[in-house]
């Protein structure tokens, strides 16, 4: 799939643009990444004709909205705030405003809560009209269908706002908005409609129990299945969604032969996701942010290991994964057996050097692991305690120096006080123990049922001294409010050396994305979108620091050797090679920003305003 020639910047000037997703202003999920980072490319391309819907949720939407107040709202005469008082005068509470991004697009947020009176009348139109039946105890489809409902309304009232020849796209992301689309379609509303899936909700769930899926996918019956995982209302949804859509659209080749199978309907494009790579860019900084994140997990990595051995930090590397807790579909099952093999690898080859491996990924727990908070907080101390000495020691040291007619450097020891050995020697005893580093940061829920530690523990990669992979399992999300790490997510990516996520599921796939935007390397597989694309749009991916896992028609065993050697090459680079490979990365994240990638949905609006 080669990228189309470069589109005008002004798109389609007799049209609107409505994007409607359940993550505008409302971050649960992936799709709240593609929303938000896309954006600024799209107000490039439309203006003030564009306009993002979603619902409201007034805890979420607090941060990053500001809602216009109602003087400001008579004051506009764009069609879109034209419909949001029409539907005020009806009685509606919804809000318009401003997203807080870059960007800072015009939004209108729709609260699904008020019409649960008539939910009855919703739910029986669906089933009557359009064969969805829903289930009376399900809040999440409630809310969706009333949202659905809603939608349908303020497009109906937009129609009439606009002033022909003006039209209407509205582009409808993932069931959670596809309520409204097939009854759009059956009142006639004259908009016109895109409809994307991110992943077939049927897919993932298969994904996650079939380690055969792709093999298995064209014999699934998707009735049976959807009833079987009991999700047969939001499957009927994004079914009748897709084929109601003008244009039906998914976001790599590899969801096509989802949506071929389990939706029925051939998508008519494919939308490849990117990234906002502006809000990444440190121009020649990245190298200098890079040392100063290390430092930071140097920090932790002392506190965690260094109370029971020590290791030259200078010849560590920091590899880590993260996302989802999928077990199989994210990869984490591989990643762990390349991991020990590694471990074998590098204990036989006699080399130096360590790997630190992080699991970054989100799990019920009931606190953090107070031995490991313990060790932090000592360690604070230590350094607390070598910070006075240091500073003892210096103003005596220059006095001696100014009052000495010896130029030997004198006994540093002897300018320490007795309280500041006592203490120094009392504080280090505190805090060694010939305990192994937990592989766990966190006590779980139900940590005897958790497929990584049951992993760790079938293998003995628990962190032994004579281990060179060492692990960091991290069931939450990296924080500046995590007493641990007290640094942002993307602070801790740039920090390390290599990304690695050879997902077996994954329809697009962030995470190794984020990576090259922050100039990191990243291991994806041919099972991911974003793996795909890059096989068939990045040449000599792997020297510009983008690996790519061959999983398809491969068995476990083949496609872990493959990582397995991946790994081991990119342990056998020397800090010069590793700089360098940085620097192709960094250099190679523009083939990905928005700007570029834009021009796939702007064909789709397109093809969607040349279809009735």
């Amino acid at each position: 799939m080669q990228p189309p020639a470069s589109a005008p910047e002004i798109i389609a000037p007799d049209a609107l643009l409505v994007e409607v997703a359940w993550e505008v202003c409302n971050q649960v999920g992936g799709i709240y990444t593609v929303i938000r980072s896309k954006v600024p490319a799209t107000v490039q391309g439309w203006g003030d004709r564009y306009c993002l819907l979603g619902p409201y949720f007034p805890q979420q939407a607090q941060g990053e909205f500001e809602p216009m107040e109602d003087h400001e709202l008579t004051l506009l005469t764009d069609p879109f705030a034209g419909a949001v008082r029409q539907m005020r005068l009806l009685g509606y509470d919804i809000q318009y405003g401003t997203w807080l991004i870059t960007g800072r697009p015009r939004v209108v947020l729709i609260n699904p809560f008020q019409v649960y009176d008539r939910l009855g009348s919703i739910k029986a139109d669906l089933w009557q009209h359009h064969g969805i039946p829903t289930p009376d105890h399900d809040d999440l489809l409630h809310q969706v269908e009333a949202f659905g409902h809603l939608a349908t309304i303020f497009l109906q009232i937009l129609t009439a706002e606009v002033v022909p020849p003006q039209r209407i796209v509205a582009h409808f992301h993932e069931w959670m908005t596809g309520v409204a689309i097939p009854v759009l379609r059956r009142e006639q509303v004259p908009v016109h409609i895109v409809f994307t899936t991110h992943a077939t909700l049927l897919g993932r769930y298969l994904a996650m129990n079939d380690p055969n899926f792709y093999d298995h996918l064209m014999q699934v019956d998707w009735e049976a299945e959807s009833r079987n995982f009991n999700i047969e209302t939001a499957v009927r949804v994004e079914r009748a969604a897709a084929h109601g859509s003008h244009v039906f659209t998914t976001v790599s080749e590899l969801t096509v032969r989802e949506c071929i199978y389990l939706l029925d309907r051939i998508p008519d494009a494919v939308l490849p996701n990117g990234l906002n790579i502006e809000r990444f860019v440190a121009l020649h900084e990245f190298q200098n942010l890079h040392q100063q994140y290390k430092a930071k997990i140097h920090d932790f990595v002392m506190a965690h290991f260094f109370q029971s051995y020590a290791f030259d930090l200078d010849n560590t590397l920091y590899m880590f994964t993260s996302g989802r807790y999928e077990y199989h579909n994210k990869g984490f099952d591989i990643t762990l057996e390349a991991l020990a093999r590694l471990n074998y690898r590098l204990q036989q080859s006699g080399m130096e050097g360590q790997v630190v491996m992080f699991f970054i990924t989100k799990r019920p727990f009931t606190s953090i692991n107070p031995l490991v908070l313990q060790s932090r907080a000592v360690l604070d101390e230590v350094r607390e305690t070598c910070a006075a000495i240091e500073r003892q020691v210096g103003e005596r040291l220059v006095y001696a120096a100014a009052a000495s007619t010896d130029h030997r450097l004198p006994n540093l020891s002897d300018m320490v006080d007795d309280y500041w050995r006592l203490r120094y020697r009392r504080t280090l005893q505190s805090w060694k123990t010939t305990q192994l580093p937990s592989v766990i940061t966190h006590n779980l829920i139900d940590d005897a049922k958790d497929d990584i530690l049951n992993f760790l523990r079938r293998s003995n990669l628990i962190n032994n001294q004579h281990d060179r992979v060492k692990i960091v399992y991290h069931p939450d999300f990296v924080s500046p409010t995590s007493p641990l790490f007290g640094m942002e997510y993307g602070q801790f990516v740039r920090g390390c050396h290599l990304g690695i996520f050879p997902s077996y599921y994954e329809p697009w796939g962030y995470t190794p994305l984020e990576c090259v935007a922050r100039g990191v390397p990243a291991i994806t597989s041919d099972l991911s979108g974003f793996g795909d694309y890059v096989m068939q749009n990045v040449p000599n991916h792997e020297d510009k620091g983008i690996y790519v896992v061959q999983r398809q028609e491969k068995s476990f065993d083949e496609a872990a050797e493959e990582l397995t050697n991946m790994l081991w090459n990119f342990v056998l680079l020397n800090r010069r090679e590793r700089i360098m490979q940085r620097n192709k990365v960094e250099s190679s994240s523009e083939l990905f920003d928005w700007k570029n990638l834009r021009q796939y949905y702007d064909r789709a609006y397109s093809l969607a305003l040349e279809r009735k």
